[in-house]
């Protein structure tokens, strides 16, 4: 029985009662797997559908979704799932869970249900179609799903569409920025202050996303990146090669209409790339001459110092372009000298490494490489200790939740907000799967809570790789594979020749001659030594050799493979 079953969850039938509930099943923990479940009485609101990206010790996962057990039976009762904006931390397991949910009623902005529904065509071609969805035209819309009145409200983030989410309710009304920044001074667009949600009707619930509560220093302001990449754009001896993250939109479309100003031509390269701009440019937030874009084929029919290529993978994946383009394996860019590259992104936790080697790589190939340690070339789409200060002081909420990230993260943001003197019993620091239950007293946390693990996505399977298959890939990653094949008469049990051994990623086997022999010899001695009425049985045989030889394997090398038995009865 695995562990998530052996668990007591929290049932809402045993509570019952018209309570507003908050239910965070993923972002509590982690950056990523972004999903919010909210409930009341019979009638259930989610916001956002992340996915986390895999970990160095997650080999062969491609991503991860959050776990909607809890919703199992409940597929009626969803009202409506909001989407706070496009990026795949809060869309990206869209397509997997609403196909789950039975499709219910989604709600976004423009741009993030066109995201969405590209994500959706990808996963499953022709069902974006099936899609029960309602366009939120202006943040001024109002919709009523069951006891819920949702509203929204304008919030800076890095890209084009991103709204907050306001959930009225009998018993108290939620403040959801989604992912969210503070732009004293915006380009091309007014600021965005927050002193209007203080009227909303109170208690008030701020789930203020918190990743920058323990950022250092300022943030770059959106003018100076700008100001900044005008310059390199304007002054580069030769081309000039900008890695970013294909859904920072809002800066792509700046970096095309300062290239079509200034005479310069841009190509796009990666599939999310291009397509996040066509998506764009079809709905009317990017509105540049066709002649301005070019295909990455066509960047070497003018001179070099008037071609833009902006491309994804500054993060280092490996197969993305700006990888290809170092390791010499795209096909119409290779790097020369007087290129610029420059990163204008941020590091995403976990990817340190990977960027390190980047740049390094980068350095030997180019003279005039650009990051943020060097130069502001990029301004996150986060806040800072001082915004949160500064927002909540504006909205004034009855009770703090911080969300998204790590714990620490929420940690500091309430040690942040208590040192202005907001109350430390109307702060919640909630983890994946707590039930926060607001009704007419004081909320408290209920003691259960729901299923909130990993639920891995490999490939066309869903689910269906667990703890237990990830443990063995990180062993065979780790240590390998030793295979020990053996031939037995099935009446008797004795050994017929000599064991085979096969071993991948352990010991080369050429340089091994001595401790293959060993193994052959204990395992000999092994069936040898066997009672009687164990000769014939298999998985006692296949258990016995399992266990000596892994245990005689790492009295010789301190390593331990995955030992696997083969036997063979004739």
């Amino acid at each position: 029985m695995t562990e998530s079953k052996k668990r007591k969850y929290y049932s809402p039938a045993k509570q019952g009662g018209n309570v507003l509930r908050i239910i965070p099943i993923g972002g509590q923990e982690e950056v990523g797997r972004n999903m919010t479940i909210f409930e009341y009485g019979n009638d259930i609101v989610i916001i956002d559908m992340g996915v986390q990206f895999p970990e160095e010790d997650m080999p062969g996962i491609d991503y991860i979704i959050p776990n909607i057990n809890y919703l199992h039976g409940r597929e009626k009762n969803i009202r409506a799932v909001v989407f706070t904006h496009g990026h795949l931390d809060h869309i990206g397991a869209a397509p997997i869970l609403l196909e789950k949910l039975g499709n219910p009623t989604i709600v976004g902005r423009p741009l993030t249900l066109a995201l969405l529904k590209n994500r959706q065509e990808d996963y499953k071609k022709g069902t974006a179609g099936r899609l029960k969805a309602i366009t939120v035209k202006s943040v001024q819309d109002i919709f009523f799903f069951g006891q819920f009145i949702v509203k929204f409200f304008p919030v800076d983030h890095s890209i084009m569409d991103a709204v907050g989410v306001i959930l009225e309710t009998p018993n108290g009304t939620v403040i959801h920025p989604g992912d969210w920044t503070y732009e004293k001074d915006p380009v091309g667009r007014a600021p965005v202050t927050y002193h209007h949600l203080s009227q909303l009707r109170k208690p008030t619930i701020l789930m203020l996303e918190s990743l920058g509560a323990v950022a250092r220093g300022r943030r770059v302001p959106e003018k100076v990146m700008y100001e900044n990449l005008h310059q390199l754009i304007s002054d580069a001896p030769g081309r000039i090669i900008i890695g970013t993250f294909s859904s920072q939109i809002e800066r792509i479309k700046h970096v095309l209409e300062y290239a079509q100003e200034i005479g310069k031509k841009v190509a796009l390269d990666g599939y999310s790339m291009r397509m996040n701009v066509q998506v764009a440019q079809q709905l009317g937030y990017i509105k540049i001459k066709r002649e301005a874009l070019i295909g990455i084929d066509k960047i070497h029919q003018f001179p070099e110092n008037r071609i833009i290529v902006v491309c994804t993978g500054a993060q280092g994946e490996s197969n993305a372009v700006l990888s290809r383009i170092i390791n010499g394996s795209h096909r119409f860019i290779k790097i020369k000298k007087n290129d610029t590259i420059v990163f204008s992104s941020s590091v995403i936790p976990g990817n340190e490494r990977s960027i390190q080697r980047l740049k390094d790589n980068l350095y030997r190939l180019s003279d005039n490489v650009v990051h943020s340690d060097i130069m502001d070339v990029h301004s996150g789409g986060h806040s800072n200790p001082e915004d949160i200060l500064e927002v909540v002081s504006q909205i004034r909420p009855t009770y703090f939740l911080p969300v998204y990230g790590n714990h620490y993260f929420h940690k500091e943001a309430a040690k942040l907000v208590m040192r202005r003197g907001f109350p430390k019993e109307n702060i919640f620091v909630l983890d994946n799967g707590s039930v926060l239950e607001i009704g007419a007293g004081h909320p408290r946390v209920l003691p259960k809570k729901v299923p909130s693990d990993y639920v891995f996505v490999d490939g066309l399977g869903i689910g269906d790789v667990s703890n237990v298959v990830l443990r063995d890939r990180q062993q065979l990653a780790g240590d390998g594979m030793f295979v020990i094949i053996v031939t037995i008469d099935d009446e008797t049990g004795t050994i017929i020749g000599e064991p085979d051994i096969i071993s991948r990623g352990f010991i080369y086997m050429k340089h091994s001659r001595l401790l293959v022999d060993q193994v052959k010899k204990k395992v000999k001695k092994i069936l040898t030594d066997q009672k009687p009425q164990a000769k014939a049985d298999e998985m006692y045989i296949k258990n016995i050799i399992r266990d000596q030889i892994g245990q005689f394997l790492f009295s010789k090398t301190e390593r331990r493979p995955m030992v696997m038995p083969v036997v063979i009865e004739v």
